[in-house]
């Protein structure tokens, strides 16, 4: 069973950072690609970042690009998002997902305000 699990979140003052994690316990994390989205009310799920298995690709969403950083630890099957530099339009949910067999799956979201 695939179960990916996202922390990290919370409010953050405009130019503040944070980190977010998605830890992804119980498959073989090192044969996918993880990517992190988010989501406003009202919008639709917007993609930030993904990383491809180990020594792939990474690649970002051009609004954050210079500002978010993705990594993954494959010994401890997590994937990371650095942000710096966040913006009031940073805010959302940032939920990780990850593909296999066609199927995707996704955690249930970490919360991320940026605010004054």
């Amino acid at each position: 069973q695939v179960r990916l699990v996202e922390s990290g979140g919370g409010l953050v003052q405009p130019g503040g950072s944070l980190r977010l994690s998605c830890a992804a316990p119980g498959f073989a994390f090192n044969n996918y690609a993880m990517g992190w989205y988010r989501q406003v009310p009202g919008k639709e799920r917007e993609l930030v970042a993904t990383i491809q298995r180990p020594g792939g690709s990474i690649a970002y969403a051009d609004s954050v690009k210079g500002r978010f950083t993705v990594s993954r630890d494959d010994a401890k099957n997590t994937v990371y998002l650095q942000m710096i530099s966040l913006k009031p339009e940073d805010t959302a949910v940032y939920s990780c997902n990850t593909r296999i067999l066609g199927h995707n799956y996704w955690g249930q979201g970490t919360q991320v305000t940026v605010s004054s």
